[in-house]
């Protein structure tokens, strides 16, 4: 088995549940305290070695592009301003070692297309999607990291997964598992938003996939969905006929920033972890609710 270098974000959402703070940004822009959720993903696919970040955009992306590219002018200004601790901080956006790729997703097919248009860049190698808005906080480690872990051990595609509450089965793709042989839970069954009196358990995936190349043949294949989308749950669903797939319940806190609650959620939290900030940020929310 290689090593996997490659990561896919698709970004090419319109992020309507934020208009019109999206209209002319990108959602995956919106920042938590000092950073933008892309980032938080990108760090972490960087933690855990990738290398080569390719993001499929759309329509008002450019943003994500500039986050990402040298910023001449600022770094000369915050240099003739002495700036230092600022300068470091746009510089090392993305160390030296990473690079990336932008595709363009022309018409918003879904998820399952997004991942589709990444395989001339990923080919035949394994590797990994974050969905930017699903900010997970790991305990000591990344996601990212824990299920290339599970990998190096298994050698096919995982899938990050967490318990839900029963009624809202109807948000998330769900899984149907059975333990295997060193007690990892094997996907049986997967299906998209189901009710709940068809779901198959309350194991919802969330945003960190870790894929074979062998679901683009499946993504391919593939009708629309849901919302004349191409789902990739669908495809994962034919990719079980082939090769295993395991869910790996992820050790850390996700934080659902698509919805304005979890944004909120997770822009306290991390506010208040801040090295400079949580402090008083604590001290300023104890006056606001006492």
């Amino acid at each position: 088995m290689g090593k996997i270098r490659k990561a896919v974000f698709p970004v090419a959402g319109l992020g309507t549940r934020f208009l019109p703070a999206t209209k002319a940004s990108p959602k995956e822009m919106l920042p938590i305290v000092d950073k933008p959720l892309v980032q938080y993903a990108a760090e972490e696919a960087e933690d855990a070695g990738i290398d080569q970040l390719v993001f499929i955009t759309g329509r008002n992306k450019r943003s994500i592009e500039d986050h990402f590219d040298k910023a001449y002018e600022l770094e000369m200004e915050l240099e003739r301003s002495d700036k230092q601790q600022l300068l470091e901080s746009v510089r090392t956006v993305l160390p030296s070692r990473v690079n990336c790729i932008y595709l363009r997703q022309t018409e918003a097919l879904g998820l399952g297309h997004a991942v589709l248009c990444a395989q001339p860049v990923v080919g035949k190698e394994p590797f990994v999607v974050l969905l930017a808005d699903d900010l997970i906080r790991g305990n000591g480690q990344g996601v990212v990291e824990q299920m290339m872990e599970m990998y190096g051990r298994y050698g096919c595609s995982i899938l990050s997964v967490m318990e839900v509450p029963q009624d809202e089965t109807d948000k998330y793709g769900i899984v149907e598992t059975r333990s295997g042989p060193d007690g990892e839970l094997r996907v049986v069954s997967i299906v998209e938003k189901p009710t709940l009196a068809d779901a198959p358990s309350n194991l919802a995936v969330v945003g960190r996939y870790l894929l074979t190349s062998g679901i683009f043949d499946h993504l391919r294949r593939t009708r629309p969905g849901a919302g004349g989308e191409i789902q990739l749950t669908d495809a994962i669903a034919a990719l079980l006929a082939e090769e295993p797939v395991i869910a790996y319940p992820f050790r850390g806190k996700r934080y659902d920033c698509g919805s304005k609650l979890g944004y909120l959620e997770a822009t306290v939290e991390y506010g208040l972890a801040h090295p400079e900030l949580g402090a008083s940020f604590a001290d300023y929310l104890r006056r606001v609710v006492h």
